[in-house]
């Protein structure tokens, strides 16, 4: 049983970083690339290498990775780091002789930033979603967090991002409008990678205040199928003993619940929250070994 779920993970990692890495390859080399503007990260250093020097993108990835992971492999842990290390290199090469062999988008630089945008926020999801990275600026956001904890992920990816784009800008291309397409792109792939990596498992949240848990949990049975939990409390005004209903559950079963909840007691306080992510039986699994 050992056995095949570790050849399951290992099918899984790799199926991640070629779906993943020709995500990323795509949108870096057949839509940035050619639509000239800046692009965050070591990839972005990248793109300015080859316009400089005429260095693949891939390779230049790999070249400028070969420093930072002697720097920073003490600092991260060994299965994180060499499996980053194969999905960067991955990545690399897909980039250098797969997006190749794609066609080259020549439109409208807007839609440019969009697919690109959204393709490498679905990639770099896919691979972040196996406990893995593409390295680069991930090794050294992970490992300055290690030497000074007090600075925040958003605080170093913000620095580094906007580092890059401004070096791209002055010493590539120039322009206002290639700083904004950038400044754009890097907002739509954060959006993207979290409403992937997490929307998909989004929820609604209930918790129902009445003198009638038992029923309320039985019509939530009834009703969707999944269960419910109750917690005991007390009226702050009335000082009653009050059942607390907990539920989880998707968008269309709340609104059902929410209309049974009312016909069993009118009287009931009920709460209605989002929940950006939901783990646990009939929601996402709990395991993530």
């Amino acid at each position: 049983m050992m056995e095949n779920a570790k050849v399951k993970d290992w099918v899984l990692d790799i199926g991640a970083d070629l779906i993943g890495g020709i995500l990323i390859a795509v949108g870096i080399y057949n839509f940035a690339l050619h639509a000239n503007f800046p692009v965050a990260g070591f990839s972005g250093i990248a793109i300015i290498l080859y316009h400089i020097f005429g260095l693949p993108i891939g390779i230049g990835t790999i070249l400028l990775n070969v420093p930072v992971s002697i720097f920073c492999y003490k600092f991260l842990g060994k299965g994180f780091f060499f499996r980053s290390v194969k999905s960067m290199v991955i990545s690399s090469l897909l980039m250098d002789y797969v997006a190749p062999l794609f066609p080259v988008y020549d439109g409208e630089r807007l839609l440019a930033a969009l697919c690109m945008g959204v393709l490498c926020g679905l990639g770099y999801a896919l691979i972040f979603m196996r406990d893995s990275s593409t390295g680069g600026q991930d090794f050294i956001t992970v490992s300055i967090r290690k030497i000074r904890p007090h600075l925040t992920l958003g605080v170093l990816t913000m620095i580094f991002d906007s580092t890059t784009i401004l070096l791209g800008t002055l010493i590539v291309f120039h322009e206002i409008d290639g700083l904004l397409y950038g400044i754009i792109v890097t907002f739509l792939i954060s959006t993207v990678m979290d409403h992937f990596m997490y929307g998909i498992y989004k929820g609604k949240l209930t918790f129902v205040v009445t003198e009638h848990g038992k029923a309320v949990v039985d019509a939530i049975d009834k009703i969707s199928g999944r269960g419910a939990t109750i917690v005991k409390g007390v009226g702050g005004y009335s000082l009653k003993e009050k059942d607390i209903v907990l539920c989880a559950c998707n968008n269309k079963e709340m609104y059902q619940i929410k209309r049974r909840v009312h016909e069993i007691d009118p009287d009931a306080f009920t709460m209605i929250v989002e929940s950006n992510e939901v783990v646990g039986e009939g929601f996402q699994e709990g395991s993530f070994d």
